[in-house]
């Protein structure tokens, strides 16, 4: 009996485990962060599913019943319009949640391709590179976001392109950390001297290696990118109706909070709910991706 399980004990001390595997039982530790992915999952599957599972239409009110309180036939009460508020939040959560994943990944994108280049190439090259990016951090986003809006017109495109195009700035600082540590690796020396082109070896082999911080900015940066769409909804210059928003119903609801407290709380709640959420699971998912802290 000793000498199969000594034989069981040895064939998986062989096979061994992956960085991704120990990341995975370490976050599955970590409740918070465990909560925070149940939370988010399942708001995200609500948003993909409102059309079907929504209790009224978008287009349904009722303008003789206004704004009541909830109730057994609207559970999270109705508007001044006597729209179903629950419904509202349902197909609002579609938009926010829209901007904050588009946004990011078109942050992601630019910052990555930016950053991974700049760290590569190196020299003058990236002496510029990044000089643009301090330029850019100097200036103040709301009013290019303004100007946009102005020279554009607001429509929900331009709103992800626009949020996208200032959220890129510091995962562009990241990235290109990560690639110059990640250069002086003897696998990225010997795949220079196999002769691999440099957007060969940047795609399969540098960016590949710097996943976790790319992974856990980016848990941290929806959240970021979802507040500010709330923002620029809440000054007007964000999703306009007959679309909605989260951030575009604290609005209507912050207007009318002393008479229809539920108009605030009820998305303020599923708003609150959705960004502590990420934000739980990028401190989670940063905990487990730290290989040298979960050694000490």
């Amino acid at each position: 009996m000793s000498t199969r399980q000594n034989i069981v004990d040895i064939s998986q001390a062989e096979q061994g485990t992956s960085l991704w595997h120990d990341a995975w039982l370490r976050l599955r530790r970590n409740k918070l962060a465990v909560l925070g992915l149940v939370v988010l999952v399942l708001f995200v599957a609500i948003a993909l599913l409102t059309p079907w599972i929504a209790p009224y239409s978008y287009q349904a009110q009722d303008l003789e019943l206004g704004a009541s309180p909830p109730s057994a036939a609207h559970w999270l009460g109705t508007d001044i319009f006597g729209r179903d508020l629950l419904t509202q939040i349902m197909y609002g959560g579609r938009i926010s949640l829209a901007v904050g994943f588009v946004a990011t990944s078109v942050a992601l994108l630019i910052g990555v391709t930016w950053g991974a280049i700049a760290g590569y190439v190196g020299g003058r090259t990236d002496a510029v590179m990044m000089r643009l990016v301090d330029i850019l951090y100097a200036l103040p986003f709301m009013i290019f976001i303004v100007l946009l809006s102005v020279v554009f017109g607001r429509n929900m495109l331009l709103l992800f392109l626009a949020i996208g195009a200032v959220e890129w700035l510091t995962m562009a600082r990241i990235m290109r950390g990560q690639v110059q540590s990640l250069r002086q690796q003897e696998f990225v020396e010997a795949a220079i001297s196999l002769g691999l082109p440099p957007s060969t070896l940047i795609r399969r082999h540098v960016v590949p290696n710097a996943l976790g911080p790319i992974i856990v900015y980016t848990t941290l940066t929806i959240p970021n990118v979802m507040l500010l769409e709330a923002f620029l909804s809440f000054l007007g210059l964000g999703i306009q109706p007959p679309q909605t928003s989260w951030g575009l119903l604290i609005s209507y609801g912050a207007e009318t909070m002393e008479e229809y407290p539920w108009l605030l709380i009820f998305p303020g709640l599923a708003l609150a709910l959705t960004l502590f959420s990420l934000n739980f699971l990028g401190d989670g998912l940063r905990d487990a991706l730290d290989v040298r802290g979960a050694k000490d």
